[in-house]
């Protein structure tokens, strides 16, 4: 029983994990669409470290079709900047500079043949820059995470089977504080230059639904060790809050750099 609970949680866990990669406003965002009947195929990055330029490439074979790339700090209302996108083979590229930790910009790229023209993504992408993580920090802070979500599933299907949940429900607890406010505020350290941007101080929501999964397994630990019959429900309502927190997209609504204390570069 145990190794089929363990199994299911690890399934549950490991579509949690495939769900949090590929979505959320930092993940690359592909299409592909047609000028003037050549196909055109684009990966827009969402994500760059600072320091290193942020290069745009859209993959198309055909010469005679020139691109240029606008972009401007987001959220704003600068004049766009333009450049000549610079042909290397079957892609055309241009890069943006790199900005501040947090720092936004959107951009699209507009390609051009004979008179007709195309624009993409429809909708400017949104790029935000961050520090680089140490792996020494990045990869326990994933890995205990994603545990935290493991223990939390294992011990709501405890309820259903009448096993004690304890033990589960305290190993959830402690994976989801280490990973998740403990080294969570170091990585966000690194990659923004604050340790917490969450409520009080913000409004990001991977904090806030980091912080709320950790608060319902403490609520629920302390439910557990009171008398009364419904306290076996307890992990079930923190396994679900766990899985609502989880369902959110990673860094979405995350940490923003307010533009207005920031001059304007030439």
């Amino acid at each position: 029983m145990t190794a089929l609970f363990f199994a299911a949680s690890f399934i549950i866990t490991l579509a949690f994990a495939v769900y949090q990669r590929g979505t959320g406003p930092t993940y690359p965002l592909s299409g592909e669409t047609r000028l003037d009947g050549s196909p055109v195929k684009y990966r827009m990055i969402r994500s760059q470290d600072v320091g290193s330029p942020a290069e745009v490439v859209v993959e198309i074979g055909d010469p005679e079709i020139s691109g240029v790339l606008g972009y401007r700090r987001f959220p704003t209302s600068d004049k766009l900047i333009t450049l000549e996108m610079e042909r290397r083979g079957g892609r055309l590229a241009a890069s943006m500079p790199s900005q501040p930790p947090a720092g936004k910009l959107e951009y699209q790229v507009r390609l051009s043949r004979g008179g007709r023209e195309v624009i993409i993504p429809e909708t400017p992408a949104i790029i935000r820059f961050k520090g680089a993580v140490p792996a020494l920090v990045l990869v326990p802070h994933i890995i205990l995470t994603f545990l935290g979500l493991l223990f939390s599933v294992k011990a709501a299907l405890s309820y259903f089977a009448k096993l004690d949940p304890m033990r589960d429900s305290v190993a959830a607890m402690s994976l989801l504080l280490c990973g998740g406010l403990i080294l969570g505020p170091i990585v966000q350290k690194y990659a923004f230059g604050a340790f917490w941007t969450g409520w009080p101080f913000g409004s990001d929501w991977t904090d806030n639904k980091t912080a709320a999964a950790v608060l319902s397994w403490i609520v629920a630990i302390a439910l557990m060790r009171m008398k009364g019959g419904s306290k076996r429900w307890a992990p079930v309502l923190a396994c679900a809050a766990t899985l609502i927190a989880f369902g959110i997209p990673h860094s979405f609504h995350g940490s923003q750099l307010d533009w207005s204390t920031i001059p304007v570069t030439p």
